[in-house]
Parts: structure tokens; sequence; C-alpha cells
């Protein structure tokens, strides 16, 4: 017997309800960072670019954990473990020392390195470790920031540029072999993988907003001033009696 069309009705309003009613997927929450007496020592300003700058070294070590997955020769030129050399970049990056593959070099000279079509040692390593060490010069060699620190904004915009070069480098750049230097994002008919993109341009994106936040409070403060000057005239009460 076929179902009228009343019961159709009936059970297609079932399933819709049960569907509208089924609780959402989780995907996790925002977390606060746990509140410290070195706060004390931090405006806004360092506090935003404190956790900027920690938001986007943790960019750079997950994605140096997905190009180690992606291309595990690049660890094992080390002769170390895939997790030692991941300990070794973090405490290089956090503690502001050199890396040896690089030859001494910093920033976006170690960049230019790292990314060279002869390079022969550990690209991920270097690459992750010079992109690390570009974002923290633009930040004037600080990782934590208080109130005797000041941020130059057109820095901060530089280095957001610096990641763009170096994500489209990445992309379409190519060894003496002819291969790409990393393998990384990855589109064909069986598979869409932009995973390293998104993950750059949130390190562009926090970027770029640091840097436009610097500019607006400089140009913030010279309004604050002039609404000052005219609410010392202008904006007082006068006298009644």
């Amino acid at each position: 017997m076929r179902p009228t069309a009343a019961a159709c009705s009936t059970m297609f309003a079932i399933v819709l309800l049960a569907a509208c009613s089924s609780a959402p997927t989780p995907r996790g929450e925002v977390k606060g960072a746990s509140a410290s007496s070195r706060e004390m020592g931090q405006s806004d300003t360092n506090r935003v670019a404190t956790l900027a700058m920690r938001a986007n070294l943790e960019s750079l070590y997950l994605l140096m954990d997905k190009l180690y997955r992606r291309n595990p020769g690049e660890w094992k030129k080390t002769g170390a473990s895939r997790e030692e050399v991941v300990k070794r970049v973090r405490e290089a990056v956090e503690k502001r020392q050199t890396w040896d593959d690089l030859q001494g070099k910093h920033d976006i000279a170690a960049m230019a390195l790292a990314l060279s079509p002869d390079f022969k040692g550990d690209r991920v390593a270097a690459f992750i470790y010079a992109t690390a060490d570009m974002i923290v010069t633009a930040h004037g060699g600080k990782i934590e920031f208080f109130l005797i620190d000041g941020l130059d904004a057109q820095y901060l915009y530089n280095a957001a540029r610096n990641i763009e070069t170096a994500a489209w480098m990445l992309s379409n750049r190519r060894n003496t072999a002819g291969q790409p230097l990393l393998l990384s994002d990855e589109i064909n008919a069986a598979e869409r993988n932009l995973s390293f993109e998104r993950e750059f341009g949130k390190i562009i994106g926090r970027l770029d907003l640091l840097a436009e936040f610097i500019t607006e409070k400089y140009r913030r403060a010279g309004i604050s001033y002039v609404q000052n000057l005219l609410g010392g005239s202008f904006l007082q009460f006068l006298p009644v009696r």
C-alpha cells in the first residue's frame, strides 16, 4: 500500500523538525589567557600585540608540522627526530638564536636563503625559523610587549607583505631539479587541500589588523588632544550663582 499524501507530509515534517532541533556540531570555544602579574605592565595595545604575536608563532609552528607531514625527507636531513627538530626551531625563534643552515642570517635575508632553489639543508626548519624571525624583527625584536615598548605600523605592514611573497614562492618556485620547493597546498581531481593558504592568511590578517590598530591609536590620540582643547573652552559648566 502506498502512503497517502497526508502521511508523506507528516513524515517530512517530523524529519525536518528533528533536523532543526538537533544540536550544532561543536567547533570549540573562545578561551582567554590566564591573568598574570605581568599584565600590570601592559597597555591594551601591548596586550593585543602580545596575543597576536603568540597566535602568529603558533600558526607558523602548525605550518611546520603540516609541512613536515608532506615533506618528511626534510627533517631526515638533520639526523634527528622530527619532534627534536621542531623543539629546536621553537627554542631558536623564542630565544632569538641563529639557525646553522642559514649561515647566521636573520629576517628577510634568512627567508631569501631558505627559499632559494639551491638551498640544501632542512628547508622546512629554515623557512619557519626565518619567517618567524622576520615577524619578531618587525615587532622590534620582541615577543612580549610592555608600556616602554613601541611598534612601527609600517614594519608590521611590510611583514604582512613578506608573508604574502613567501607563500607565493612556496607555491610557485621550483628547486634545481624542477620540483616544488616544498609540497603544501594541493588541488586535483581527488583532493582540494588549501589549509596552508588559510593559515598563511590568518598570519597576514593579524599583522594587517595590528598595523592598522597602531596607526589608528596615534590618529585617535591627535583627535583626543583636539577634543580636550575644545572641551577646555566650550564644554565646561557655567556658574549659576
